[in-house]
């Protein structure tokens, strides 16, 4: 096991929990079951939620339990092996600069995080004086950054363009593809598209399913499914020729929520086996498993430190919590990569909460002007596509009232007097203002911008006494520790608005195909209804109030969602309407004058004369 001796745990796993037996929740791949620690979440305090999301981000580090149903885990000898395979594909690329590329590939939060990573691998590059040679890939371009396009996700075809456009003119290409869920089409098409043309790419994917697990829907507009895809690769890691880099980490602390724990582990993943290439190629040394354990603990180090501060964490989940539930916002402004952390929770809370654009916002501080690749996408695009410190300074600021919140992220290495300077700004609409920050041990926060806080969540990092590459690990262990606060923090403060039922996004935005099943996988779950019913449920909803003719029923899945986009509450009316067999418009009605919507479904769940069986029931359903 890899938890002794010199490499035992730093934190504490939990238990084996139940999600890992055969029969728990057997139709569901394992980034869309409920996680057993955080079924009663929705009655949860501050407190409470910030201990139960810890102790969902500690089964990233949890090992194999061979009583168990015998799932690969971080660091489990085949992951760990496909690691150091994968190494030694990046090292050709990077000891051969010429015409030669890495790109980093996803949708949504995993497009997002194919940006932060390359855009920290080239700045490492640079620091070496080499040219860039890392790119990434987001469904949508630069705009879905900012803003929630998922489903741009949906497009096979979209996906195989954009890759062929990047490459083009390279002779050797490692590209990887990052599906939480093993289910973007997106991803799907640029697999496909590298093991059709293997003489130049070297197909990588990366999620948290196992490949039996992944989505075995027919891509719409094109040939095969997900699954196809990941089999046909599967074939191929046997002659190295493509790899598969999928460690189960459990479900997520919000039933399908990818953004939390997978996208986490997709940061570990990725950064440790890049450093550890760079590292080595620097060296002109071999790549160990020493090598990859030791860059691992650093991350499990990093989730002790964070939770250190669960006081403040829970404080300042309380804080976002009263301003959603007054209608106001929270916002988080950070310098550098932090601010790219913030624009991506903000961003993320649309899809998963069914969230306003300016409900969680997330601001970039800093200069910026060598990490899109096309920046023009971004400028003058309206509202919902403001980024900057100038955006913020210009859109925001005027417009903050006291019952707003606002978040500082920054390290002590950073402008200070900049920092400063923006609080005063800030102190002068609003008294709930609060701090993230980072510092070295030796390093003090300036007494004139700490007493602009009311408190202030210092975390200290070790010092590290490491070569070039190895200084990256202390700021990527920064960037992983905001990304732990701030889910937490967005999480618990929709929790408390009422926009979750037991650990279920009742109120997702329906914008691509994996919500849309998803959706009918919750009104399944809570009205005990078939399949069949609940997709003419939810279609009702969609379309009301016109009546649901054979025509919209047999449309492609492409034009509900589109339609379901453009609207609000679209799964909470439709569980409504399944629940008390009445009209979308009585359902409507009902949740705009409850409390909270979490609140409208548990009266119509327990509202008398109504069976209560089908709330105890697990989900049932398709893959998704």
């Amino acid at each position: 096991m890899r938890g002794t001796k010199k490499y035992r745990h730093v934190i504490e796993t939990p238990d084996s929990g139940k999600w890992e037996l055969a029969g728990y929740e057997a139709t569901l791949p394992i980034s869309e079951k409920t996680n057993p620690i955080t079924r009663e979440l929705d009655k949860a305090d501050p407190v409470q939620i910030v201990q139960l999301l810890k102790e969902c981000d500690a089964e990233i580090f949890q090992e194999e339990d061979e009583a168990l149903l015998n799932y690969t885990r971080l660091y489990s000898e085949s992951v760990l092996k496909t690691m150091i395979d994968i190494i030694n594909k990046v090292q050709e690329v990077l000891k051969d600069p010429d015409n030669t590329l890495i790109v980093l590939s996803g949708g949504g939060t995993s497009g997002r995080l194919a940006f932060l990573i390359a855009v920290s691998f080239n700045k490492l590059l640079k620091g070496l004086g080499q040219l860039p040679r890392y790119t990434y890939i987001i469904a949508g371009g630069d705009r879905s950054l900012v803003m929630s396009q998922e489903g741009l996700e949906d497009s096979a075809l979209l996906g195989i363009e954009e890759l062929s456009k990047v490459c083009e003119g390279k002779k050797k290409v490692v590209f990887i593809g990052i599906s939480c869920g093993f289910s973007a089409p997106f991803v799907a098409g640029q697999l496909d598209f590298c093991m059709n043309n293997l003489d130049i790419f070297l197909p990588v994917l990366v999620g948290f399913n196992t490949v039996s697990m992944a989505r075995n829907d027919k891509i719409e507009g094109w040939h095969s499914t997900f699954r196809q895809v990941a089999e046909r690769m599967q074939k191929l890691q046997e002659s190295h020729k493509a790899f598969i880099l999928n460690p189960a980490v459990g479900p997520e602390g919000i039933s399908g929520s990818s953004r939390m724990k997978g996208g986490s582990a997709t940061k570990i993943l990725l950064e440790t086996l890049l450093l550890a290439a760079h590292k080595t190629v620097s060296k002109d040394t071999d790549i160990s498993e020493k090598c990859l354990l030791e860059i691992l603990r650093t991350y499990e180090r990093a989730h002790k430190v964070t939770y250190a501060q669960s006081k403040k964490i829970a404080a300042l989940v309380k804080q976002a919590g009263t301003s959603l539930q007054k209608k106001a916002c929270v916002y988080m402004v950070g310098w550098h990569t932090l601010g790219i952390i913030a624009i991506m929770d903000g961003a993320e809370c649309i899809p998963t909460f069914g969230a306003d654009y300016n409900d969680v916002r997330g601001f970039l501080i800093g200069d910026h002007s060598e990490m899109f690749n096309k920046e023009a996408d971004l400028i003058a695009q309206g509202p919902q596509f403001a980024f900057s410190q100038e955006d913020f300074v210009k859109t925001i600021l005027p417009s903050l009232t006291d019952l707003d919140t606002v978040l500082f992220l920054f390290t002590l290495d950073d402008n200070l007097a900049e920092v400063e300077k923006l609080v005063v700004q800030v102190k002068e609409k609003t008294s709930n203002v609060q701090a993230l920050s980072h510092a070295t041990v030796g390093q003090y926060l300036p007494a004139s911008l700490r007493k602009l806080f009311p408190s202030i969540m210092s975390i200290m990092w070790p010092i590290l006494f490491l070569e070039y590459e190895g200084n990256f690990i202390q700021k990527f262990q920064r960037e992983l520790s905001t990304k732990w606060i701030l889910n937490t923090v967005s999480t618990g403060a929709h929790v408390l608005k009422g926009k979750i039922l037991h650990n279920y996004m009742v109120d997702l935005r329906i914008s691509n195909s994996k919500l849309f099943w998803r959706a009918v996988c919750i009104l399944q779950r809570f009205t005990g209804h078939s399949q069949a019913r609940c997709l003419e449920g939810l279609l009702q909803t969609i379309y009301d109030p016109d009546v649901l003719s054979d025509d919209i029923r047999n449309a492609e899945l492409s034009k509900h969602i589109a339609i379901a986009t453009e609207k609000k509450k679209v799964v909470p009316t439709a569980l409504l309407c399944l629940l008390r067999n009445c009209s979308v418009q009585e359902a409507q009605l009902r949740l705009d004058t409850s409390p909270s919507i979490r609140a409208a479904i548990e009266s119509s769940l327990y509202a008398p004369g109504r069976k209560r069986g089908a709330d105890k029931s697990d989900s049932t359903g398709r893959s998704v």
